[in-house]
């Protein structure tokens, strides 16, 4: 068995027809049907019914075929990864990003991928870190931005920059002119505080944080950074988000950022390569302008972090 004969079986069963199949592999027919007899003698199973009108896979057929068509599959992949070493990075990278971070990232991202890897076609997926994590471990995904990440064998990553939450208060709002605000004051506002629930990282933060200083985070539960925005523009409830999340809205003065102190909540923003990807150089190629999209961002102040190994990429293994 060889992989020509797995490429005449499928266009086969796809065809319906081996005189069509025959044309559209310039192929001739006798030698097409050869083929397909020597595979499955070799199986030792019926793989096509012959009728009048063509040819219809068999049960066995089905089965063979899936399976072909994904061995087909995966060699064209090894092949683009081959060539992308060979050449300039190239091919489809999917990247995660955290919903807090994706609407401010997106264009920047995606401009200067275009100008650095003009061969590189991203694809973005939006998702809480917890569940971002989990696919770049299982190589769904080939780079991720992730939130207090923990180390693990899939994955390779670099520690980017920690951040701080902030107190999110609908502008006009008496508090809304304070400087800062102690974090037990912030489960005291006269507004009802809305959070990310469980198991959203963000919540977490704050929860055991709260834990270590004997206060009671109480929070209506929101998944949706959105519906977040729109409960603060609504002038009746407050957050804890990080300032990049909700920039734009603050930009506008429909709501101003409150620094937290004693303590101040904070998490770490790590850029991950997953190791189970099949372009290495382009996802790693990725990593690198995503790395310093981030640090420029930080740099000219319009996303308030604090950078690590000032925003360069150095990978962890």
């Amino acid at each position: 068995m060889d992989l020509r004969q797995l490429r005449y079986f499928v266009q086969i069963a796809e065809s319906g027809n081996v005189s069509r199949a025959a044309e559209v592999l310039g192929v001739a027919q006798p030698s097409l049907s050869q083929q397909i007899r020597n595979l499955e003698n070799e199986l030792g199973a019926e793989l096509l019914f012959r009728h009048a009108r063509g040819v219809t896979p068999t049960e066995q057929g089905l089965t063979f075929y899936e399976h072909a068509r994904r061995i087909l599959h995966e060699v064209e992949r090894a092949k683009d990864t081959v060539r992308s070493q060979a050449t300039s990075p190239s091919g489809r990278i999917s990247i995660g990003l955290p919903t807090s971070a994706c609407r401010g990232l997106a264009l920047p991202l995606h401009e200067e991928t275009a100008k650095v890897l003009p061969n590189i076609t991203l694809h973005i997926v939006e998702a809480m870190s917890g569940t971002l994590d989990e696919w770049i471990q299982a190589g769904r995904l080939d780079v991720a931005l992730l939130y207090d990440h923990k180390a693990f064998e899939h994955v390779a990553w670099t520690e980017m920059m920690i951040e701080d939450l902030m107190l999110i208060m609908p502008s006009g709002h008496p508090i809304a002119c304070q400087d800062q605000i102690g974090f037990r004051d912030v489960f005291r506002l006269p507004l009802p505080l809305v959070l990310p629930g469980r198991p959203n990282i963000l919540r977490v933060v704050i929860e055991q944080l709260a834990a270590r200083h004997e206060v009671t985070p109480t929070a209506i539960d929101c998944e949706s950074l959105p519906a977040i925005a729109e409960l603060v523009r609504s002038k009746k409830y407050a957050a804890i988000m990080p300032h990049f999340a909700l920039s734009a809205e603050i930009a506008r003065g429909e709501m101003v950022a409150i620094p937290i102190v004693d303590p101040t909540p904070s998490w770490r923003l790590s850029v991950v390569v997953s190791q189970r990807t099949l372009n290495g150089r382009g996802s790693e190629g990725v990593a690198k302008v995503l790395a310093s999209v981030i640090g420029e961002l930080v740099e000219n102040n319009s996303w308030r972090a604090k950078l690590k190994n000032n925003g360069k990429l150095h990978v962890i293994r």
